[in-house]
């Protein structure tokens, strides 16, 4: 037993026999020269060497050098007759792991049904019928997946340098993109700044101006005027001495000699017309303001918009709705604009509902009221994004959505929703009718006093629906929507028909 155990300290871990040509490692371990190569060979890909028994990794590959006290302690164990021991029985000193416990052999085997290692003897007894193989050529197969795998993880690794990358100079390009916009912006702001300045001058001095020449033919009338009133004052002493002489033939002689009075050639201009002042230029000054001011509100929706709308890691779109619950997941409030209402119109509910009346309300003047034959409403929020609403009419309403910037007056199709390319109509009554740009497109579907609307601004989707206990499909919408939109209600002149934007619980 003591010359097995001696033996086994002798032995190759590789091939199990006493070592031929012994190799030591710098690790420690000792390997026959051929075993170790050809080892080392499997490995030559990776380009990674290790040590068979502790896995140490050596890079480079390591130079051999044959181990001579090793050599000669081999050779001297050879001529005392000392067998190697046989194969089955030499195991590794150094990890009791590769020994089995039970049989006291090396684990040569391994079991691909219970994935662990076995020696010969298990494979024949409790692991009988188990698939099993060489645990070399389990390695093997492992080491195949491993390879594999790495390659996989390499190629992925490759694959995400490549998107960080990618990402890089998406980052350079929106820094970019954003620096010249953020540059060009304000030099066009800068301009109109510039010529607000320039107008805001010249106004100041055309007024002043304007100021100086009427101020100075005033005070050059008032002068023509402050003589002639010396003048007539001086007439009117001489009258007036004259009209104390007592004697009559004196007053008879000198009587002739009073020259006639001339008519007024100033105070007859002065009463023909008022004097005009600068009031005119500010109220002028004021609707310039107003217009601009109404420009930049609606504009400036669109360009904070156009700025949200900048998405460089937009995702797939998500798919449309298909049921009602899915639709009210994108229900949004909506309320009715007064200043937008025709004054046939009258608003009531917390301005969601609307009824036409035959007398005119008593609205203020606004520039975004409906007037003339348009009896229309607009609400008051704007819609972008992913949109749901329902709709309540009674009698013939034209369910709608337009922008902002729709004529609001004439008797044109201008201001008429879906008479236009600025608003899209579901005209709704007896029967349904879609209009967009004065095209009509006969609707089929079930009547309903409830109509759904559903609205992917991004998208461009327009949908309507008929709302009885399913919801029916009644015309769909494909386009681009340049601006936001607002949702609204159109009516012809028929007193008592009404329409009300639903509570969605």
């Amino acid at each position: 037993m003591a010359a097995s155990c001696l033996n086994r300290k002798f032995c190759c871990s590789i091939c199990l026999e006493l070592l031929k040509d012994p190799v030591t490692t710098s690790c420690g371990h000792s390997y026959c020269i051929t075993c170790v190569k050809s080892h080392w060979d499997t490995e030559d890909e990776k380009r990674v060497y290790s040590c068979p028994q502790c896995r140490q990794v050596f890079t480079p590959r390591p130079v051999l050098v044959k181990s001579t006290m090793l050599a000669d302690l081999v050779e001297e164990l050879k001529k005392t007759g000392l067998q190697a021991a046989p194969a089955d029985h030499c195991y590794p000193h150094y990890d009791s792991t590769n020994v089995c416990s039970r049989h006291d052999e090396v684990m040569k085997m391994f079991c691909r049904t219970d994935q662990q290692s076995i020696c010969y003897l298990c494979s024949v007894d409790e692991h009988k019928g188990h698939d099993t193989v060489s645990a070399a050529a389990e390695r093997s197969e492992k080491q195949r997946e491993l390879e594999v795998s790495r390659e996989n993880i390499q190629q992925r690794i490759q694959d995400r340098e490549k998107d960080v990358k990618l990402l890089q100079q998406e980052v350079e390009a929106i820094n970019g993109s954003a620096d010249k916009t953020v540059g060009n912006s304000e030099k066009m702001f800068t301009e109109l700044i510039r010529l607000m300045e320039k107008r805001r001058s010249d106004v100041k001095q055309q007024v002043r101006s304007q100021q100086q020449t009427e101020v100075s033919r005033v005070k050059e009338l008032q002068e023509k005027l402050e003589q002639e009133i010396t003048e007539l004052k001086r007439r009117d002493a001489e009258m007036k001495k004259l009209s104390h002489t007592q004697d009559h033939n004196q007053f008879l002689h000198d009587y002739p000699s009073l020259s006639p009075l001339s008519e007024s050639t100033h105070s007859s201009s002065i009463k023909s017309r008022p004097l005009r002042y600068f009031e005119d230029v500010t109220e002028t000054v004021s609707e310039v303001r107003d217009k601009l001011q109404d420009v930049l509100r609606e504009k400036w929706t669109n360009i904070t918009q156009t700025v949200t709308e900048v998405d460089v890691l937009r995702s797939e779109p998500e798919p449309e709705p298909k049921t009602r619950a899915e639709f009210l997941q994108y229900s949004c409030d909506i309320t009715l604009d007064p200043n937008t209402a025709h004054t046939k119109l009258i608003l009531s509910d917390g301005n969601r509902k609307v009824k036409v009346r035959w007398e005119n309300q008593s609205y203020s003047s606004h520039p975004d009221r409906f007037t003339d034959w348009c009896c229309q409403v607009l609400s008051k929020e704007s819609l972008t994004g992913r949109c749901y609403w329902e709709v309540r009419r009674g009698g013939g309403v034209s369910v709608a959505v337009a922008y902002k910037n729709i004529s609001r007056a004439g008797i044109s199709d201008e201001c008429v929703f879906g008479h236009n390319d600025k608003s899209w109509a579901l005209e709704c009554d007896d029967s349904y009718n879609y209009v967009y740009n004065s095209v009509f497109t006969r609707v089929f579907g079930p009547q309903s006093s409830r109509v759904g609307v559903y609205l992917d601004h991004r998208a461009g989707i327009l949908s309507f629906y008929s709302i009885t206990k399913t919801m029916t499909l009644l015309h769909r919408v494909q386009t681009t929507f340049t601006q936001p939109l607002h949702a609204g209600f159109g009516f012809y002149g028929c007193v008592g028909h009404t329409a009300e934007l639903c509570e969605l619980k």
